[in-house]
């Protein structure tokens, strides 16, 4: 991506977002996961994962058009969930098979957490995939959503929802970086905490890898 060239969109309007999701930097995604996001700071885990026989998943991440200033749509999840109970994620889930590609099956996931009708969601791309230790292989699907949508939560997964603009995530400034001990293994990742939010986890190394790939 050259970022000399003169650019008629505000930096993070939904239509600059779009533009650089379509003009990524760091290569192919198919071949980049290893090189981005918290991927990067736990080597020995992904190794590791990287045996498991994976199940594939998709999720989306939605881009609100807002004008100059675009907003990206979070999930907080329910605390009555088995896995990740009450933490903030992007909508998204298994790949079933009926779904014929993951933006397919990240929209269908979309609209039966939160209601977000697929007739509002461009999609603009993907991210590499995340590998996570719970064993599935995450395919990050960048979409542009127009505003006039209606969301209509899901009570069994998703306890509340939320935005959060597109130039607080992309930049570095508010990504800090930690670690813990989960299920014994001794885990680094990022944090970005948003008013009384904190996204962490895999949905934070999503975001990092975000801004690597779109914004570094």
């Amino acid at each position: 991506m050259n970022d000399a060239i003169t650019h008629r969109y505000p930096l993070f309007s939904a239509a600059e977002f779009r533009r650089r999701a379509l003009n990524q930097n760091g290569g192919p995604v198919d071949h980049a996961w290893r090189d981005h996001g918290d991927h990067v700071l736990n080597p020995e885990i992904v190794a590791e994962v990287e045996t498991f026989k994976l199940r594939d998943a998709a999720v989306l991440v939605p881009v609100v058009d807002a004008g100059d200033e675009a907003h990206v749509i979070f999930t907080k999840r329910t605390a009555t969930l088995r896995k990740h109970s009450g933490q903030i994620a992007f909508p998204g889930g298994s790949i079933d098979p009926a779904d014929i590609s993951p933006e397919m099956a990240a929209i269908r996931e979309t609209e039966e957490e939160i209601g977000l009708s697929g007739s509002f969601v461009e999609t603009v791309g993907r991210l590499p995939n995340y590998l996570a230790s719970t064993g599935f292989r995450i395919t990050p699907v960048l979409g542009v959503v127009s505003r006039g949508f209606a969301l209509t939560l899901n009570p069994a997964e998703v306890a509340d929802v939320f935005e959060v603009p597109l130039s607080f995530l992309m930049d570095p400034a508010n990504h800090a970086r930690d670690r813990r001990v989960i299920d014994g293994i001794d885990r680094h990742f990022y944090r970005m905490p948003y008013e009384t939010r904190m996204i962490w986890g895999i949905t934070a190394g999503i975001v990092r890898t975000l801004y690597e790939r779109l914004y570094a």
